[in-house]
């Protein structure tokens, strides 16, 4: 492709279609200069292609490989996984076409709440760069782009489409970026997707700063920028701060500003070529003619559970495991038939195959005794997808009341109680010290339930470590009362996330970051300096084979880690050099802005805002409407997968159209919801009908596309 030549010949409109993305997932392509398109699928953590043309939701897609979510496997401490997690991934999406993937998530578990932390690795900057980097790695190893998300400081739901993140430079710098900054210049992603949320007053799409000057000129990234999915508010703007793609795109008003914009020389024509060029270079580099490749199936379902296994965490064990064969369990809680194995929003997959625990328990021939005969007592449980999900923070740390119900009947038999927890983040443990032993499994993906069996019965040995603290309580949060409470979010705790804060202040925690039990022992000698690295030698001396981790601290931060595996009487020599660290100092002040009334609602309010007003919540509940639908639909459905990712899609829409704001909202509706829509939404809500009116019938109008042509 000569991208040169072929951007000399292309028009003022075929110019503002490719930078405008076409059917919810695609580019646009300029099929009279012989452009293709390329085409993009949710990740992170498998792929969400879906079936069909246009957006049809999140719970109807391809059948692919449920892999473990991040929140699971940054617990593995072991980059290999997500290498090969990655390159199984990728041979997925050529099989099914698509081009880039968007994934991984490398935003920072600020709080223990945010609804989406199950998607991203770690409070720490360096665990969830490295394990990020890894990840791109293999994706791209295997031809398929890799797309670092969300740029940044996308660390909670409820705000997350107009919320403005407050933080100083050191504290952006220091926390949120570095682990973008490590993924960038170690891996070399595709393409990085800017976030909704605004930083310090400034719209993530539309920051120069963050897409520039530090993306692009500090770090030196050469791939492309895009939006998250109506993350635009001005393109124009976007433009001019290097945000090159807007997606979904299909939207008239985008195309409408840049082209006027053109006109009026408010924007320059080179500074529309050069985003071009970035989008032509990406297509050259990506589109290949590989669909419909074969995939291993099978192997991709052993990967899963053998990558689930490698991450799960052994929070406590009073020597109850692991299981004997020949033990009489009494089994119950509501996960272990219906096991949680991902997270609900946009990177829900129709798994392939699926293996609960029950069907793994089954295939070995486990059977289940009566609560009076029983040696001990199993109980699944954890967060469902009403207490956790993408679109909306958890209201608090507990567990369901059911569940505790449950699981406080149990200790009270005087049984001996094994808990195996599901769910994407840490909850309070109020029943600790009357448990015998707690395995928790974090979202295992769809063969978690091979790798409970041979965990619960030491086939295979515990080895994973916590990615996050665990508090005891939600209160020992330090932003406990103000996080994901408003549209301004204040990062009043600076760079003391997590351990950070948990350790310099002496707050008693649950389960320490880096903590994990396992079956065998180890011994560490001390730390030795060599030159610029450390040494230690780690010895294994139980009686199983085990893995450990090494983590180097300096200065009460987390400077290098490495995973080992050992026979029992096995050693090892460990060599960490720490990574290199920015030695600028930056201000680390800001100013807090007051907070914008939620009446009159603007374009960037929430879509709950509406119902402040008779009209509003008449156009709100039309919009709702759409969601009860669903759920109807899905009740309908038989028992099974394909009804649970129905009823979690419902879900998640209810929870995203509330969340919304009506500019985000057409942003990614394209056409069905018009730009100028939205405006005479926002003017009837206000009490504004004829204003409304007007807008509702002053349609925005463009040139065809050029695949329309």
């Amino acid at each position: 492709m000569d991208i040169e030549k072929i951007l000399a010949e292309m028009t003022r409109e075929e110019k503002a279609a490719l930078v405008s993305g076409t059917d919810f997932t695609y580019t646009n392509p300029i099929p009279r200069l012989g452009v293709p398109s390329l085409c993009m699928a949710d990740g992170p953590h498998g792929l969400r292609k879906q079936t069909g043309t246009g957006d049809n939701g999140v719970s109807r897609s391809e059948p692919a490989t449920s892999f473990p979510t991040a929140s699971c496997t940054a617990s593995g401490w072991n980059p290999d996984n997500l290498r090969k997690m990655g390159e199984a991934i990728a041979e997925e999406c050529r099989h099914y076409g698509v081009h880039v993937l968007l994934g991984p998530g490398l935003n920072i578990k600020r709080g223990p709440l945010c609804g989406r932390n199950f998607e991203y690795f770690s409070e720490d900057p360096l665990l969830a760069g490295v394990m990020g980097a890894a990840m791109t790695e293999g994706i791209q190893s295997r031809g398929v782009g890799a797309t670092l998300k969300h740029f940044a400081m996308n660390n909670s739901e409820n705000y997350r489409f107009m919320g403005n993140s407050v933080a100083g430079e050191n504290t952006i710098r220091s926390i949120y970026l570095r682990p973008f900054e490590y993924a960038v210049r170690h891996a070399s992603p595709s393409a990085v997707m800017c976030a909704y949320n605004r930083i310090n007053g400034t719209y993530c799409s539309e920051n120069r700063w963050l897409l520039t000057d530090i993306l692009r000129e500090e770090w030196n990234f050469s791939g492309i920028v895009m939006s998250d999915w109506g993350a635009v508010r001005d393109r124009v703007a976007g433009l001019k701060a290097g945000m090159d793609l807007e997606m979904p795109g299909d939207t008239a008003i985008c195309r409408r500003r840049i082209l006027d914009s053109l006109t009026d020389g408010s924007l320059a024509v080179e500074e529309l070529d050069k985003a071009c060029r970035g989008i032509l270079r990406w297509i050259e580099k990506y589109r290949t003619d590989g669909d419909g490749a074969p995939v291993d199936w099978d192997a991709h379902h052993r990967l899963a559970g053998d990558i689930a296994a490698d991450c799960a965490v052994l929070l406590k064990n009073d020597g109850v495991l692991p299981l004997a064969q020949n033990e009489k369990l009494y089994i119950t809680g509501p996960l272990y038939e219906e096991m949680r194995y991902q997270g609900s929003g946009s990177s829900m997959i129709s798994p392939a195959r699926l293996t609960s625990p029950k069907d793994a328990f089954e295939f070995h021939g486990i059977r289940e005794s009566s609560l009076d005969e029983c040696d001990k007592v199993l109980v699944f449980c954890g967060l469902t997808d009403e207490y956790e999900s993408e679109g909306c923070d958890r209201e608090h740390m507990r567990m369901p009341e059911d569940q505790i119900r449950l699981i406080d009947e149990m200790c009270g038999t005087g049984k001996k109680v094994i808990l195996v927890l599901f769910g994407g983040s840490p909850v309070e443990l109020p029943f600790f010290d009357r448990v015998s032993g707690i395995l928790n499994m974090y979202l295992p993906g769809q063969n978690g339930g091979s790798a409970v069996y041979d965990l619960l019965y030491g086939f295979k040995n515990p080895s994973g470590k916590l990615a996050e603290t665990w508090p005891l309580r939600y209160e020992d949060f330090p932003a406990c009362r103000t996080f994901g409470k408003g549209v301004c979010e204040v990062y009043s705790e600076g760079t003391e996330v997590g351990y950070r804060y948990y350790g310099k202040h002496g707050v008693p925690v649950r389960f320490p970051f880096g903590y994990g039990l396992s079956y065998t022992t180890f011994e560490h000698s001390g730390w030795t300096k060599d030159g610029d690295s450390y040494l230690q030698t780690v010895r294994n001396t139980g009686d199983r084979f085990g893995a450990e981790v090494v983590q180097l601290y300096l200065e009460g931060e987390l400077r290098g880690f490495e995973k080992v595996y050992l026979m029992p009487g096995e050693e090892a020599s460990v060599r960490i050099t720490p990574d290199e660290r920015d030695g600028t100092a930056y201000p680390d002040g800001y100013d807090v802005p007051e907070d914008s009334p939620s009446y009159p609602v603007t374009l960037e309010s929430r879509m709950t805002d509406l119902g402040r007003s008779f009209i509003g919540r008449i156009l709100l509940g039309a919009m709702l409407s759409v969601a009860k639908k669903q759920e109807r639909d899905a009740l309908k459905m038989p028992e099974g997968s394909e009804r649970q990712n129905a009823l979690k899609g419902a879900l998640f829409l209810k929870r995203i159209l509330e969340s919304n704001s009506p500019r985000s909202l057409s942003m990614s509706a394209g056409k069905s919801l018009p730009y100028n829509f939205a405006c005479g939404f926002v003017e009837m809500a206000n009490g504004h009908l004829l204003k409304g009116l007007r807008c509702l019938t002053s349609k925005i109008t463009v040139p065809k596309l050029p695949k329309e042509e």
